[in-house]
């Protein structure tokens, strides 16, 4: 397996600081929100994944902030959802 660099990451992105926070957020995608990577996994850890992602250019800006809006609602409605059954415990019953 072929390792990531910076330099081919920034083909894609116009700097550093934008490179780690589209890496970040599709890290997150990938390791809480159930995402499937882009790229062949090797059994890389999510930061690896979305690095490679990046760098192949199968990363959208605009597409990234769609997929982490989307995650964190629907992530919103099974945390209300999940509250609706909690069980009050300490009222006896």
């Amino acid at each position: 397996m072929a390792r990531v660099t910076v330099e081919d990451c920034l083909d894609h992105v116009n700097n550093r600081f934008d490179l780690v926070l589209m890496a970040a957020k599709r890290a997150r995608l990938i390791a809480q929100h159930g995402y499937e990577p882009m790229v062949l996994a090797y059994g890389d850890k999510p930061t690896v994944i979305a690095l490679r992602e990046i760098a192949a250019g199968l990363v959208n800006p605009v597409q990234l902030e769609k997929d982490l809006s989307n995650a964190k609602a629907k992530q919103a409605v099974a945390a209300e959802a999940s509250r609706k059954f909690i069980i009050d415990t300490s009222q006896p019953f």
